[in-house]
């Protein structure tokens, strides 16, 4: 016969019910420990691969950064039509994921079988047709000189993080890109041309030094934020891109990195060039304005 319930279980669903609390106490406070594990080892990796006296350094750097995300990890630098790694040598033509990780500019997931990892590789890291294979460009200046690979057990936000800051990294040692044209002032104008003209300067050329690093520090700013900007709203990115409205759903952390872009790098460097605008463009948007939405205010000025 049901009746009131017993002393006995009165005090056994309080226990119980003590126990579930604390238990979940326990699960949150081991997720903030592993979180601010995490983000510790990432600040560390970061501030090794920017220390990097050289683009091999830079690579081992990464891989060993990579390591504890993914079973497998490997990088790739590309020579010509050949991806290099101190492990293997793989043909870009004989591996079409990786191929499309640097025609695309994008993380690629692909299968890990002959036609898109390439038929050494599978026999090196004795893939299966089950397993999945990752591919990060590392993209530095519109170009992409490295690519992460990873497979088994792959944390993808982390890598490609990694990937990210590691390009950032690696602009020192690609031949400097001059910064786009901007209009000439009239005092330039307005000369006389010698008997023999000489070689036209670029504008990067009529930079000092000072304001060159100046630019290629404003450059590494830019990616790794906007990079981080996509990998922490991954889905609220994805989602406005659909909509056409990057901006407009983004507002809140596009205007404060505009803000500390534009007192950073134009307070101090009248011939900055919002670098920023640019990395919204091509991480965000895909590289199509439109995608920004009627309410972007435009490059900085």
């Amino acid at each position: 016969m049901a009746g009131a319930p017993t002393p006995f279980r009165q005090i056994l669903e309080t226990r119980l019910s003590q126990l579930a609390a604390d238990t979940e106490l326990l699960f949150a406070d081991a997720r903030q420990r592993a979180r601010g594990e995490v983000a510790s080892e990432l600040n560390q990796a970061a501030r090794r691969l920017f220390q990097a006296g050289a683009a091999e350094e830079l690579a081992s750097t990464l891989a060993s950064a990579a390591a504890p995300y993914a079973s497998t990890v490997l990088v790739f630098r590309i020579e010509g039509d050949v991806a290099r790694s101190p492990e293997i040598d793989v043909p870009l033509s004989s591996a079409a994921a990786l191929s499309g990780a640097m025609q695309t500019r994008d993380p690629v997931i692909a299968a890990a079988t002959p036609g898109e990892v390439s038929a050494a590789l599978v026999d090196r890291l004795a893939h299966s047709p089950e397993d999945r294979a990752y591919v990060f460009p590392l993209v530095a200046a519109g170009k992409v000189p490295a690519l992460l690979y990873a497979c088994g057990a792959v944390q993808g936000p982390a890598l490609e993080l990694l990937a990210q800051v590691a390009a950032a990294a690696w602009i020192r040692w690609l031949p400097a890109t001059p910064p786009p044209e901007s209009p000439a002032p009239a005092r330039d104008l307005v000369s006389i041309a010698p008997a023999v003209s000489p070689p036209p300067v670029s504008p990067w050329d009529r930079l000092s030094t000072e304001e060159q690093q100046i630019h290629l520090r404003a450059q590494r700013w830019a990616r790794v934020r906007m990079a981080e900007l996509r990998l922490r709203q991954s889905a609220a990115v994805q989602a406005a891109r659909s909509r056409g409205n990057v901006y407009q759903a983004l507002r809140e952390h596009l205007d404060r990195a505009r803000e500390e872009y534009r007192k950073a790098f134009f307070a101090p460097c009248p011939s900055m060039v919002d670098y920023l605008h640019l990395e919204m463009l091509r991480t965000l948007a895909h590289d199509d304005a439109d995608l920004l939405g009627k309410d972007y205010p435009g490059p900085l000025v």
